[in-house]
């Protein structure tokens, strides 16, 4: 069966070895610059697509609101199971490791066109951890998955208030901290968590239960 597929990543070699992968199995590929437009023209396709920066994980959301009719397989860089979870919450239908080889490629694209799901075992175990409604990872954490140190009671606190919604500023005014100050306070509690930043801080938090009044013990 001949699929219509888009390949949307940073890097244009890694497009073209996917372009190549494919072409041998006579499929349709695009690279488009603009996938949102592509997908608008198109009669239901398939979107390969790499899930790297906030503006792909925007893509994705778009595509599942826009043009629910296409298939999306998310590719992400090694075994984050996080990040599956979340692209499979986001609306793609299966989830591989960008650094995958041809053949799986292949199969994987084949599998979820004809419908189906096809997601790493760390994913599937994840999600079946999961709390899909509310997004929280369920009191029975996996068990494979260890986490970084508990931070202090006060760290704790200002995670779960971010996670609610409470800007670094009103955090900051309700401590007695500068803004600035505060800022300094929380890349140290992100360094510390391993992480870059608010939102992959949150997401850490949420992996391991610490956001849930519970989570602190």
């Amino acid at each position: 069966m001949v699929i219509s597929v888009a390949v949307v990543d940073p890097l244009p070699m890694f497009c073209q070895g996917v372009v190549a992968a494919l072409a041998g199995s006579g499929h349709r590929v695009d690279v488009p610059d603009d996938v949102l437009a592509w997908s608008h023209r198109r009669d239901r396709s398939l979107i390969l697509l790499t899930l790297d920066v906030e503006p792909a994980w925007s893509i994705l959301r778009r595509l599942r609101a826009e043009t629910p009719r296409h298939v999306v397989l998310a590719l992400i860089e090694g075994d984050q199971p996080l990040q599956g979870a979340k692209a499979v919450q986001a609306g793609a239908q299966s989830v591989l490791p960008r650094a995958m080889n041809a053949a799986m490629l292949r199969r994987t694209i084949d599998a979820t066109s004809d419908g189906l799901c096809v997601l790493p075992a760390s994913v599937m175990t994840l999600l079946a951890a999961t709390d899909v409604t509310s997004g929280h990872i369920a009191s029975g954490h996996v068990s494979d998955m260890v986490g970084p140190r508990l931070p202090p009671p006060t760290q704790l606190s200002w995670l779960r208030q971010l996670a609610a919604g409470s800007t670094v500023s009103r955090l900051a005014g309700q401590i007695g901290y500068s803004e600035r100050a505060m800022f300094r306070q929380l890349r140290g509690l992100y360094q510390q968590m391993g992480v870059s930043g608010r939102t992959e801080a949150i997401l850490r938090a949420q992996e391991f239960g610490w956001l849930t009044p519970d989570g602190d013990g």
